[in-house]
């Protein structure tokens, strides 16, 4: 920085970035990483059912329904419920993790969705036992429960120092990615049109990143019915390529 009549003149000043904070992030891009091991490419939280039934043909419809769970479907309630229990980690609030760890699992619609839940939340406590950290006694009996996967990455979120506001917004982000991959192998939809909707959504996810960030228990709600009848239907189908 220099000085020439009265102006500031700022000439290449860098921030550096604590070390700390940085393997935090680097440690939430490995979790949300396609290859990170908890199974999400086999279930299609219902969409697989739409896609069947000739209600999703188009790209424009894959955005039309990706938007839709944004707005107001289950990614929604997830993204408040990860922001809630990685706060309640951060402030030592074994009530306040509890009780969204419970909603959530009541939230679930189906039998399906509530299985694929609770089975990823267990494999990414599983794969997350790489990363050794200390945690408090009230949280290691919480997470040893069946509890549900947002509520599991908000929770080691939290432990592990993880701004939570990043963490959910990767959240989102992959579910958005799980989704366009559903579409990409069953619509079917070439990359180039995948990878254009993921640019497209990205302000939305933005948004609801940020209002989960800052939501409580309350504003949780959906009005998914479309996603809900999918997923509620899906074990009917007589051809099914996901688990959900």
């Amino acid at each position: 920085m220099t000085m020439a009549t009265g102006t500031t003149i700022i000439t290449g000043i860098t921030t550096p970035i604590p070390m700390a904070d940085l393997a935090a992030q680097i440690r939430l891009l490995s979790w949300l990483s396609p290859a990170f091991p908890i199974g999400g490419f086999a279930y299609s939280q219902g969409f697989e059912t739409a896609i069947a039934k000739g209600a999703i043909t188009t790209i424009e419809d894959v955005a039309h329904w990706v938007e839709g769970l944004l707005h107001a479907g289950p990614i929604r309630a997830d993204a408040i419920a990860l922001s809630l229990s990685a706060r309640a980690v951060l402030q030592d609030d074994p009530k306040a993790f509890a009780t969204i760890a419970e909603l959530v699992l009541a939230l679930q619609v189906s039998s399906e969705r509530d299985k694929e839940t609770r089975e990823q939340a267990q494999s990414f406590l599983i794969s997350a036992r790489a990363w050794p950290v200390a945690m408090p006694g009230w949280l290691t009996e919480a997470l040893a429960r069946s509890i549900a996967l947002p509520i599991a990455f908000g929770g080691l979120a939290g432990v592990h120092g993880i701004d939570p506001l990043s963490a959910c917004a990767g959240y989102i982000n992959a579910f958005v990615n799980q989704q366009i991959s559903v579409a990409i192998r069953l619509v079917p939809l070439g990359q180039s049109d995948g990878l254009a909707l993921l640019a497209r959504l990205e302000p939305q996810i933005a948004v609801l990143a940020q209002n989960a960030h800052q939501a409580g228990i309350d504003d949780i709600g959906t009005i998914g019915y479309g996603a809900d009848i999918a997923s509620l239907t899906h074990e009917d189908l007589s051809v099914r390529i996901f688990r959900s």
